[in-house]
């Protein structure tokens, strides 16, 4: 689900994924209700409107509607403290900045990208479970919910609406499973 959402806060779908994602069903549960509702919006949606509205929520002209950065969500600016303590612990993690990434470590679809890293053993050993808690909770949980809410409800969000319900459900399900442990 990390890797998932991180491709789709990372980069508009191409058609292979928007084909894949129309095939989505779900369950009862508030997750599998977001993800019946996303792969029915994706069946709706072409390539340039799932591109477009990708580009008016992320990018923009000057900026997008949201700006999808921790520093930002828990700051108010870009570029502070929060990434400076992301920075140091992906350090200590042995995680490196992509070559071909432009914007902030602290950019959600990268953060998102490094949880996943750190399950699956991308940078080493998989992590154990407090570590993936520890990092889960300096980084992601204090603002991604927000984050994933703002999605929801955003103006220019369709497609993306969706997959705010999606994260912001995901959000919760890993935070009571990391509150377990």
């Amino acid at each position: 689900m990390y890797r998932f959402l991180a491709r789709l806060l990372a980069a508009p779908p191409d058609g292979a994924l928007l084909k894949t994602i129309a095939g989505l069903k779900g369950d009862e549960t508030d997750l599998g209700k977001a993800m019946l509702s996303f792969g029915k919006l994706a069946a709706k949606t072409d390539l340039a409107r799932a591109d477009q509205e990708y580009h008016d929520l992320f990018i923009g002209v000057g900026r997008g509607e949201l700006l999808p950065y921790g520093s930002y969500y828990l700051t108010g600016f870009l570029h502070e403290k929060p990434l400076a303590k992301l920075r140091n612990d992906m350090a200590q993690l042995g995680i490196a900045r992509g070559e071909d990434r432009k914007e902030p470590e602290d950019h959600i679809a990268s953060l998102l990208d490094m949880m996943a890293g750190l399950i699956a053993g991308e940078f080493g050993d998989p992590a154990p479970l407090a570590g993936q808690k520890a990092f889960f909770e300096a980084h992601i949980s204090s603002w991604a919910s927000h984050f994933f809410a703002d999605l929801e409800g955003a103006k220019t969000s369709v497609l993306y609406a969706a997959l705010g319900s999606i994260g912001r459900s995901f959000m919760e399900i890993e935070a009571t499973a990391f509150s377990m442990s």
